[in-house]
């Protein structure tokens, strides 16, 4: 045998053996991330149909990259790396027939063809330019993230966390993927030279021939200078090359294989079924409305399934049935969509980044909070999979028992793989573990997920605004498992924070949160220059009038939300918009205790409004509150209230747009002056006082109300209404899909914030900081909590709804 024929055996054996260990590997892995997400509940089977959709949705997705819009340098890296890998793919099964067939093997058809040369070269550049970007940029954020200490004290003495996104996440993961894709591209690129070399140095004239820049445009300037190597050198080169890459691409399938929670290598495979199984159908993220609970007979649970529930905890306790579960309070209580959700996380911490408890030094990281759940999940599955074959309670399970009945242990490649630990000060802090704790802080062993998993003070530091999920590129649905959580926490343990309690009450009591008397509510109405009609009272059905005007427990009770009802009420008025209130027969909608866990009253609560306003008539409603907004359009109609719902924004800049509003623009002059002074709805006169009206408009900044925005995209209406009353509009660093929260969602605005900077504080100081010496907002809950934050920083800033700048500007129209 020639030397070159050894070279090959050998090189032949080597790929033949790192291939069957890379494959058995990696389809063990896969089986056991497979029996991992059987652990979890069945999803509804809208989840899974129509098929053709759901796939189109999930390849669209994966194509146009839209999840990273707002990031072009990185959308494009991404994307180039992610089609590297099926486009070049059979460059692999090159690499395979030039070790085991010889160096001279192409594929047949297209090995020799031009575009084909041009798609892989150009893809081969591309994707290794992709590469270094995406390495230099998590550095450069890894290393901003390390020089500083993991939190530091703000102004006010409270704790900010590090400004890296890819704190808390595991870099080393992160560097193996970058380096294995950059070493493998590098070979594509060295074969596709030595190929072009080894034709040219060819004694066969036919192949010379084949060795044209046309076939390698890319790569022929390298290839011309490797031809000295010789016919036979160069075979051996390829023959190496091809070796390598081969070796590569199987150590990459060893390495995930033994780390089946590599979120940052896994998610390439994942992230499709994953996005597949979205919760919406039309490609929208999972915001809006939250997902209902679902009894074990299948049925949601509404108003009218309470019977049901009964039933269903009554046979529980006398063994005749399943047990009930309201909520998820342990890992396999998640369906297997949302076990999906955590081992497709790539621990980019786009989430994160713009978190606003994260941001403002609260323990809760809706990163570090979904890994905590695939660790978890990933130590424990083990042990349900053996209780669910011995027909015993997991805790049950003895250590001894998993080998014996063919199930992995929690330590090996089916739990939490080496280097798959989650450690440091940060999570540490984080995920204190009360139940079995590994040395990651997550529970190895089925254990409770709230205090043991998840610490109170992370569960409840959630403001539910969705920037997580809107930020997520893979579809995690983030804001759904942390309300999955607390319905547990609150329906089956009744732990909750305490100010949460006193609000449940008052709810129950007095239908709203305040807990005031429903017949305070129309006290927002005393003083205008006309009456508001009460359906019932004054007008027998809301068919008589163009809308019913929804005032909300906000606008109806707390006093700077008063100015915006009275605003709204007189536009509508001036406008020709005939209206009606449902005066103390309206009651929350149910809003905060949706979010804070309380299912069950919430329910209570949709049952009795729908029953009211369809006795009423009403099918178009307007809203001033962006909760209620949210949960009378996208929730009302899971328990058959189906309403035409319009925010004020929107109705009010129609009637702009129509003619029926004039607003005049301001006169001319700097507007220092006027910029903080009272205004119509800023005191109890009534806002038609015309002394009060200022003559000219400082600068304003417009804050997106997160259930306005990014749960249900109304972002142009408010920003067309303010151009409409000639003010001068400056966007905060972070609005629209990027907007911060004001601190109130989630019924934070009904807790204590006492960890950290204030959300309020930290959105003020971002709207005072462009200049503005107005904050425009759309949200009673936005109003208040940031004149609160305005006020705790001194500014002189004014805080007025959109509506309440309307009105100045129409005042001045009349005038003139």
């Amino acid at each position: 045998m020639t030397s070159l024929e050894v070279l090959q055996a050998v090189c032949a054996a080597i790929v033949l053996v790192s291939t069957i260990v890379g494959v058995t590997v990696f389809g063990r892995a896969s089986l056991t991330i497979a029996r991992r997400l059987r652990v979890g509940r069945s999803v509804p089977r809208e989840r899974l149909r129509p098929v053709g959709r759901r796939a189109w949705l999930s390849l669209s997705a994966a194509l146009n990259h839209r999840a990273f819009r707002r990031r072009p340098w990185i959308r494009a890296a991404h994307w180039l790396v992610m089609i590297s890998f099926p486009l070049l793919f059979l460059t692999l099964v090159t690499g395979y027939g030039q070790v085991l067939g010889g160096a001279a093997f192409t594929l047949p058809l297209l090995g020799h063809a031009a575009w084909w040369g041009w798609v892989v070269d150009i893809i081969a550049w591309l994707s290794l330019a992709g590469i270094i970007h995406l390495v230099a940029v998590r550095r450069r954020l890894t290393r901003r993230g390390a020089a500083e200490p993991p939190y530091a004290a703000d102004s006010e003495g409270g704790a900010r966390p590090r400004t890296s996104r890819f704190a808390g996440s595991t870099a080393r993961q992160a560097h193996f993927v970058e380096g294995i894709i950059a070493a493998v591209v590098a070979c594509v690129l060295a074969l596709r030279m030595l190929e072009h070399a080894h034709l040219a140095a060819s004694p066969d004239a036919a192949e010379r021939a084949l060795a044209t820049w046309t076939r390698f445009p890319l790569t022929a300037w390298v290839g011309a200078a490797l031809e000295p190597l010789g016919y036979t050198g160069l075979a051996a080169a390829i023959t190496i090359v091809a070796t390598i890459k081969v070796v590569v691409s199987m150590a990459w399938f060893v390495v995930v294989g033994r780390q089946p929670s590599m979120g940052v290598a896994w998610h390439r495979f994942l992230a499709f079924i994953n996005i597949y199984a979205r919760r919406e159908l039309d490609g929208s993220k999972a915001l809006g409305p939250l997902a209902p609970i679902t009894l074990p007979n299948g049925s949601p649970l509404t108003a009218q399934t309470m019977d049901d529930l009964d039933a269903a905890m009554e046979a529980a306790d006398e063994g005749t049935g399943p047990e009930v579960r309201l909520g998820v309070g342990r890992i396999e209580e998640f369906t297997w969509k949302g076990l999906l959700d955590f081992n497709t996380c790539t621990e980019c911490g786009r989430c994160q980044d713009l978190c606003p408890a994260w941001n403002t030094g609260k323990p809760l990281s809706p990163k570090l909070f979904t890994l905590a759940l695939r660790d978890h999940a990933a130590a424990a599955a083990p042990y349900l999979r053996a209780a669910a074959e011995l027909g015993v309670a997991p805790e049950e399970v003895d250590d001894d028992a998993l080998p014996t009945r063919g199930i992995s242990s929690p330590t090996g490649s089916a739990g939490l793989a080496p280097g798959s630990a989650h450690t440091g000060d940060i999570l540490g802090a984080l995920l204190a573990a009360k139940a079995a704790p590994t040395e990651t802080g997550v529970a190895a062993r089925p254990a409770p997920l709230a205090g043991d998993v998840i610490p109170a003070d992370v569960l409840w530091a959630c403001t539910t605004c969705g920037a997580c999920v809107e930020q997520c590129p893979v579809d995690i649905e983030h804001v759904d498992h942390v309300v999955d959580v607390r319905r547990q926490q609150v329906l089956m343990e009744s732990a909750f924070p305490k100010e949460l309690g006193g609000m449940f009450r008052k709810l129950e009591s007095k239908g709203n949160p305040w807990g005031l008397a429903a017949r305070k509510r129309m006290d927002w109405a005393k003083g205008l220059d006309f009456d508001v009609p009460v359906i019932g009272d004054d007008v027998e059905s809301a068919a008589d009038v163009d809308y019913l005007f929804w005032v909300g427990c906000a606008g109806a009770f707390e006093d700077r939300a008063k100015k915006t009802t009275r605003a709204v009420a007189e536009l509508l008025h001036t406008a020709g918009v005939s209206f009606a209130v449902l005066g103390d027969a309206e009651s929350c909608t149910g809003d905060p205790a949706r979010r804070a866990g309380n299912e069950i009253l919430f329910q209570m609560l949709a049952a009795q409004n729908i029953e009211t306003l369809d006795e009423a008539g009403a099918t178009r409603i307007v809203v001033t509150c962006a909760h209620c907004f949210n949960t009378l359009a996208r929730e009302y109609p899971q328990v058959g209230g189906q309403y035409e719902v319009l925010h004020h924004t929107q109705l009010l800049n129609r009637l702009v747009r129509e003619g029926r509003l004039r607003p005049a623009p301001p006169e001319s002059g700097s507007g220092a002056a006027d910029s903080a002074g009272s205004a119509p709805g800023d005191g109890a006169a009534s806002p038609t006082a015309a002394s009060t009206v200022p003559s000219t408009i400082p600068a304003v900044t417009y804050h997106d109300a997160c259930y306005l925005g990014r749960h249900n995209r109304v972002y142009s209406p408010p920003r067309e209404l303010l151009e409409a009353t000639g003010a001068t509009a400056v966007e905060m660093p972070r609005h629209h899909e990027e907007a911060f929260c004001c601190g109130g969602g989630g019924a934070r605005a009904f807790m204590e914030e006492s960890i950290g900077t204030r959300i309020a504080v930290e959105r003020s100081r971002e709207a005072i900081g462009t200049g503005a010496r107005v904050i425009a907002t759309a949200c009673p809950f936005c109003t208040t909590m940031l004149s609160d934050g305005v006020a705790g920083e001194g500014a002189d800033v004014r805080v007025a709804d959109v509506a309440t700048l309307m009105l100045e500007a129409v005042h001045r129209g009349q005038q003139a």
